[in-house]
Formats: C-alpha cells, structure tokens, sequence
C-alpha cells in the first residue's frame, strides 16, 4: 500500500504535458512552387501535392516538435508537357526519387502580428541526398488549424541533380521553393 501510494503521489508531482498533433489537410488549397530563373526562360512548377505533419507538446511549438513534409515530384506542372517530362525524366528521376522530403523541428518562434515566425532545422531529401538546412517561415492558428509559409533555395547541385542547359545557357542551379499548406489538428 505504501508503494501504490508512493507511485501515485510521485505521478501527480510529474508535469504532464500533452502531444499535439497536425497533419497535411489535403481537402485545403496547398501550393508548392519551384521558381528557376535563367538567362533564357524563367519557369515555375507547381503541384498542391504535399503531404506530412507537425507535432510538439502542449507547452508550445518548439517543445518536442517533430515535423515531416513530403511533395510529390511527379505531380509538378510547369505548364508545359515535354518541359515536365524532360525534368522528371532527365533531371529529376522521379521513377527512383519521386518525393522531395524534409525532417527536422521548429527550433525558433516568435509571435510578431497575429502569426509566429519560425525557424526549422533538419535535412532536405532530394534525389536521394539529404542535406542540412535552416529554414524561416510563418505559422498561422485558426480555429484549430494551421497555415504555413515559406520561401527558401535549394541548390540543385548540393543534390547531385544536373543543371539543365539550353543551347549552352543552364539554369540557375539554385531553385526557389515556395511552400503555403495548411494542416488540421488530429490529436491535441
């Protein structure tokens, strides 16, 4: 009896701490954007085809978070079919990489006019070669939901993707990402 009522009186000592939990709604209006700019063309692809999670504890976003968010890189349109297939094809080899992925936590957030300023930390997976990155953003909470934003490069070559030419002008090898989600609550 005196160990049960040890145990008990040591559990309602412990903090307890809830997780909250979000997942991609995917029912929502997502857009992922790679912007290139080059000396011949500026192009954009887009997909709405994003799909993770956020989570952290009760005591706040950066307590225990844990983030994965992953695009699917065959769904990316850039308005133009030969162009989508060359770069599925040639560049991208989505039949072997179809997902760009990044794993990481919130590591920063401060409040700043009705949102939250972030920064997230962790590796970028592209074409199978993942690569360390800081990240800033804004999130955004209605009614028990979230809306993220981000804009942030990534270097094609630090992923062992080849830069596309034409006529002997590449690309920029460093592609703008641009990311707005939203994400629902599932646990919390």
């Amino acid at each position: 009896m005196r160990l049960l009522f040890t145990f008990l009186l040591l559990l309602t000592a412990m903090p307890l701490t809830a997780q909250v939990e979000y997942h991609v709604d995917r029912e929502s209006a997502n857009m992922v954007k790679f912007i290139s700019d080059a000396p011949v063309e500026d192009f954009e692809g887009v997909t709405k085809n994003i799909d993770g999670y956020l989570s952290h504890t009760s005591d706040g976003i950066t307590d225990g978070s844990k983030l994965y968010f992953e695009v699917d890189l065959r769904t990316v349109d850039t308005g133009i079919g030969l162009r989508n297939r060359h770069m599925r094809e040639d560049y991208l080899h989505t039949d072997k990489y179809p997902f760009a992925k990044f794993t990481g936590r919130i590591v920063e957030a401060e409040p700043s006019g009705g949102k939250i300023k972030v920064t997230l930390r962790g590796h970028m997976d592209i074409h199978g070669v993942k690569k360390a990155m800081k990240i800033s953003g804004t999130v955004s909470e209605k009614a028990g939901a979230l809306h993220i934003a981000t804009t942030f490069d990534v270097k094609l070559t630090d992923h062992k993707i080849e830069v596309p030419s034409f006529m002997f002008l590449k690309i920029d090898e460093t592609m703008k990402l641009v990311l707005d989600f939203h994400l629902k609550k599932v646990k919390g």
